[in-house]
């Protein structure tokens, strides 16, 4: 996991993942912890309990403030396969087990392996994201209730990113030209399905994400830099920026940023892939 200033979700999430499922309490897991504050008012706390009890790996980051660094927590991985979480989502009991058994059962499998948000009220899920744009972001929560009922490993359009999973050598990466929060979902989706990989949701790996942020939103949120990554990654995967998908960020975003930053981001794009 990545964190910034949130020494809390740190602790409840490794601490729920060892206590709830059996295997994260062996050696057979491996703990990374980048922390990409780490000279903030929870820095030396996080370093201390990841190195003092859990006896993890605690990486300081600070060449950028983007959530695309977890790039770093496959770069340190030693385990054959990595699970990337935010530090505020806790997993239903069993849901390593399911994991397990997945890749149990596709050993060298290329795909991108995702599972069903659980929502407050412990009943509602959604399994994946419906490819739509909404609020500056492309992506709105959606559910395949048959598919999940049966129970069994099914493809997927894209998923929020709270929680994901890849064998760690097939791992793609986010653009190094990211910047800030925002724009992974559904590039890093449609890489995977450009590179022979499927994206797929395995209904018994359930997530809780804490949405609620009564102490404010501690990262920087720049919504230029959303807007960035998307161009970037849109042309990054499609190589035009006609396409349909570049086409649609233009539209979006077209009350938000001038018809000239939008051109002046193309080209710098353009030089950049």
């Amino acid at each position: 996991m990545c964190c910034y200033d949130d020494f809390d979700g740190v602790y409840f999430t490794i601490q729920a993942l060892r206590m709830y499922h059996p295997i994260c309490s062996t050696d057979e897991v491996e703990f990374i912890v980048v922390d990409n504050k780490p000279d903030g008012a929870h820095g030396l706390t996080v370093k201390n309990f990841v190195n003092g009890w859990v006896k993890g790996a605690y990486i300081p980051y600070t060449e950028k403030k983007s959530t695309s660094i977890r790039n770093e927590i496959f770069k340190h991985a030693k385990g054959e396969y990595t699970l990337c979480i935010d530090c505020h989502v806790m997993i239903e009991s069993g849901g390593i087990t399911a994991l397990m058994e997945y890749y149990a059962n596709n050993p060298d499998t290329n795909n991108l392996v995702q599972g069903p948000l659980w929502y407050d009220d412990l009943k509602n899920y959604s399994t994946h994201f419906d490819t739509v744009w909404r609020d500056n972001m492309y992506g709105i929560w959606d559910t395949n209730v048959p598919s999940y009922k049966e129970g069994l490993p099914f493809e997927i359009p894209m998923q929020g990113l709270g929680l994901f999973s890849c064998k760690t050598d097939k791992w793609l990466g986010f653009s190094d030209k990211f910047r800030g929060f925002g724009g992974e979902e559904g590039y890093i989706h449609e890489k995977f399905r450009q590179n022979g990989g499927k994206c797929v949701c395995l209904p018994n790996l359930k997530w809780m994400h804490r949405f609620n942020r009564p102490d404010g939103i501690k990262y920087p949120l720049d919504l230029n830099d959303r807007i960035w990554n998307y161009i970037i990654g849109g042309m990054e995967l499609y190589k035009d920026e006609t396409h349909p998908f570049m086409l649609s960020v233009k539209e979006h975003f077209k009350d938000k940023i001038s018809d000239k930053l939008y051109h002046n981001y193309i080209e710098l794009a353009k030089s950049n892939i």
